[in-house]
């Protein structure tokens, strides 16, 4: 196990906490996946938007109160939040007393900007609050009639094609990941926008399909994926967007960009 997880809650049996307790929160180190390849800063700018359905905790009177929240990491963080310890955190405020919403927002944005070294940005929004769904938007891979090998991430399969410059959005429904620790699935979809030489299509599905037995985190491997692409077709813009499915209350959509846009939170139809 690499040293910065050691003593991370993940993998282990931990108890479950149901009183506020900052201290659960665990930090990695955001840097290693451009460190690796030599960059002295992130090529990339985004945001990491984690979205929890199971945020709960007592007002002044011992009435259970429910929400769902949204907050938004910067990818220039120095540190990613582990998710295990982000749900135990959450679990935390369950029989904590709060006098209201914004008390419980105020402590989880002081908490989270803690462990992230940078401020994270919290809404919690009413469960009257409606939740919009909208599918990835650009041209579907998936429906491609391709034969696949490789199921470990292989960059080799990413080249452009000649061509003229074209500005393109694909998708695909296809991405699949690993805990690097528990080995359980992360299921996600993944969308690239890019203006450059067109990319070769069945050469990009197979790749994001190589992720499919490859142990990482949900935003090293979108970072690993957007910096592939960047240096194997070398477009003139680029961004990637992927939507993982919930684990434990929560679900992780990283966004890594040449510019400086921001996605919508629009869940997909299986978020």
């Amino acid at each position: 196990m690499n040293d910065y997880l050691k003593d991370a809650p993940l993998g282990q049996d931990t108890g479950y906490v149901c009183e506020y307790d900052p201290d659960q929160l665990y930090p990695i180190p955001r840097s290693r996946s451009w460190k690796e390849r030599a960059y002295a800063t992130a090529p990339f700018q985004g945001i990491d938007i984690w979205n929890a359905y199971e945020v709960s905790w007592l007002n002044l009177k011992g009435l259970p109160q429910v929400a769902t929240a949204e907050f938004r990491v910067s990818c220039d963080s120095p540190c990613l939040i582990e998710s295990k310890s982000f749900k135990l955190y959450l679990n935390s405020f369950n029989l904590s007393r709060f006098e209201s919403a914004d008390e419980v927002r105020q402590h989880m944005e002081t908490d989270l900007s803690k462990t992230a070294g940078m401020p994270v940005s919290v809404t919690i929004q009413s469960l009257e609050q409606p939740m919009h769904i909208r599918p990835f938007q650009g041209e579907c891979l998936d429906k491609q009639d391709v034969e696949i090998e490789l199921y470990q991430p292989a960059p080799q399969l990413l080249h452009s094609v000649e061509g003229d410059i074209v500005e393109q959005t694909l998708y695909s429904h296809l991405l699949k990941s690993n805990c690097p620790v528990t080995g359980q699935p992360d299921w996600g979809s993944i969308q690239i926008h890019y203006r450059g030489a067109p990319i070769d299509k069945e050469g990009l599905l197979k790749y994001i399909v190589s992720y499919r037995e490859h142990g990482d985190f949900h935003e090293q491997c979108v970072e690993n994926i957007f910096l592939d692409i960047l240096e194997r077709c070398k477009p003139e813009e680029l961004s990637v967007y992927a939507r993982y499915i919930r684990r434990g209350g929560l679900d992780i959509n990283p966004f890594r960009s040449t510019g400086t846009a921001v996605p919508d939170n629009h869940r997909l139809n299986r978020q």
